[in-house]
């Protein structure tokens, strides 16, 4: 008995051994299973999750700028080229019409023939028409005539300043004072290299030519009641120099504009004029498009398409929208600029077309065809 006794217990001891070593394999298979499979959600958890709007640093290869020294006047040396977002994700994700506007604003900017009319120096004049939101790090160039009010009214409410564009009231818009928007201008020359290298930059245009036409609307013939020096200063200024027949009295018309515009000489009276002359500088003098590396640029034909897409591209597409475009009011038309045009003399319109020549090459505008005919 006292021998089966104890070859009980030794069978009772052996099964609990197995059963013990079978709980143990069981446990680490498990514990391996879970290690796995946290390996596997980290490993390919979509980024989307973690926000709307994705640290460019990391995404964007960057090319190493060594620190400049900005004079007190806040004049960079041409040869400055900041690297920037130029898009969020790989170039051949995006759609194709932004890639090659960048691709020909670059390919302009080497060319050694339009030098003169494509570079400019990054002075404070340029720092002052880029407007900061840096609590979603963006820097917006502001060009007139092309729909920039709206796009202020935009960066109005990132900044906080009011809560819906509906809010802010028309004659804030443009108070530097009161609207929260501060100018590039305003900070350290160490700071405003960082947002030049690092901010989501972008600006609008428009062709050159109808661009000029609606600032000459604007400002000398409908002419705003808080803008009295346009009518009262500025023009008769270009009149006296430019206006062939000095008996003419009636108020400027588009084609001593044209004349003045088109003069070599015209920076001599731009310095009286001071910055009201914003409304008819180049776009390449306004923002410096060759030597700041821009993340998109917007046409403002295409306005449609395009400002959703740079509200997205910022990552600020589920905080605001651009405000409603009226129909048509976009579209480029042809026969209006060939009316403005068609009583001045072809030596002025080509005066005028050298001039902003640049404009036209840099953002795909073709020449006009009355200079061709």
């Amino acid at each position: 008995r006292a021998g089966r006794y104890r070859r009980f217990i030794w069978l009772t001891s052996d099964n609990m051994h197995h059963q013990w070593l079978l709980l143990a394999a069981c446990f680490w298979v498990i514990f391996m299973f879970m290690v796995a499979s946290k390996f596997i959600t980290l490993t390919f958890k979509d980024p989307d999750v973690y926000g709307v709007k994705q640290e460019p640093l990391i995404l964007t290869s960057m090319t190493k700028v060594e620190k400049i020294q900005v004079p007190e006047e806040k004049c960079l040396p041409e040869e400055f080229q900041p690297t920037g977002k130029v898009f969020s994700e790989d170039p051949m994700h995006q759609p194709l019409v932004h890639v090659k506007r960048i691709e020909l604003l670059r390919n302009v900017c080497r060319d050694a023939v339009l030098r003169n009319l494509s570079h400019t120096t990054v002075s404070k004049f340029v720092l002052d028409r880029i407007f900061v939101c840096d609590k979603h790090k963006i820097l917006f160039c502001q060009t007139p005539k092309v729909g920039n009010t709206q796009w202020k009214k935009v960066l109005i409410v990132l900044n906080g300043a009011f809560s819906s564009i509906d809010e802010i009231p028309e004659n804030i818009v443009h108070d530097h004072e009161k609207n929260g928007l501060p100018r590039l201008s305003s900070f350290s020359d160490s700071e405003i290299q960082k947002r030049l290298n690092l901010y989501f930059k972008f600006f609008i245009v428009r062709d050159p030519f109808e661009r000029l036409i609606s600032a000459f609307k604007d400002k000398f013939v409908h002419n705003p009641r808080f803008e009295p020096w346009y009518r009262h200063e500025i023009a008769p200024g270009i009149i006296r120099k430019y206006r062939k027949n000095h008996t003419e009295t009636r108020g400027l018309q588009f084609e001593d504009f044209v004349r003045y515009l088109g003069d070599p000489n015209h920076r001599w009276l731009d310095v009286q004029f001071g910055d009201h002359i914003i409304h008819w500088v180049t776009y390449v003098e306004l923002c410096a498009p060759c030597e700041i590396m821009y993340s998109v640029i917007g046409h403002h034909e295409t306005l449609e398409d395009d400002a959703p897409y740079i509200l997205k591209e910022a990552g600020i597409d589920h905080l605001v929208s651009y405000p409603t475009i009226p129909p048509g009011i976009t579209v480029y038309n042809k026969t209006k600029v060939e009316r403005y045009f068609s009583g001045i003399s072809k030596r002025d319109i080509r005066r005028l077309y050298a001039r902003f020549e640049g404009d036209f090459k840099l953002f795909g505008y073709q020449e006009p065809d009355f200079l061709l005919n």
